[in-house]
């Protein structure tokens, strides 16, 4: 597996896709796919705020106010991921309602993240510098997700020091 920073940030981005499409689903275990995204969601914007955003600031040509801009699509989806956390649960209007406004939020930060910061990440940045800035992502990342990042707690918390 690669440790180029962009590829697995990609990586994420469609698997944050398929558990959008899980959550949707009244076929799956829509708590499990909940569970999941909350972690992976809140691990990789902190991973991508504290080790990558930083470097692509000082080392590549990337516009600091589209890292600016990602990290405030950042907080904007945490509140949207805390809204669907204390919607109640699977199938009631509210959960839908909530379900959609972090499907909407998730989505475009995906895509301008997609065609700007990385794009611009790989255009400027070495293979050598992209792997190092991977590896960097991936402790990150765990080390959130190993610190429960993805609890309602931790959520709420996180969206209160956002705001």
């Amino acid at each position: 597996m690669s440790n180029d920073v962009v590829r697995l940030i990609l990586d994420d981005h469609r698997r944050f896709e398929d558990l959008l499409r899980e959550l949707r689903s009244s076929e799956g275990d829509r708590e499990k796919a909940l569970g999941e995204l909350s972690r992976l969601l809140v691990a990789h914007a902190e991973a991508e705020e504290s080790d990558v955003y930083p470097v692509l600031r000082r080392f590549s040509q990337v516009d600091s106010e589209e890292v600016e801009h990602g990290a405030e699509e950042h907080a904007e989806g945490h509140a949207a991921l805390l809204g669907l956390l204390e919607a109640g649960g699977p199938g009631t209007p509210e959960w839908d309602r909530k379900l959609e406004e972090l499907s909407e939020s998730l989505t475009h930060h995906l895509d301008e993240e997609e065609r700007t910061i990385l794009n611009d990440a790989r255009a400027t940045l070495d293979e050598a510098r992209r792997g190092e800035l991977g590896e960097a992502f991936l402790r990150a990342r765990r080390a959130r997700i190993e610190e429960g990042c993805g609890s309602v707690e931790y959520v709420r918390a996180l969206v209160e020091r956002q705001s």
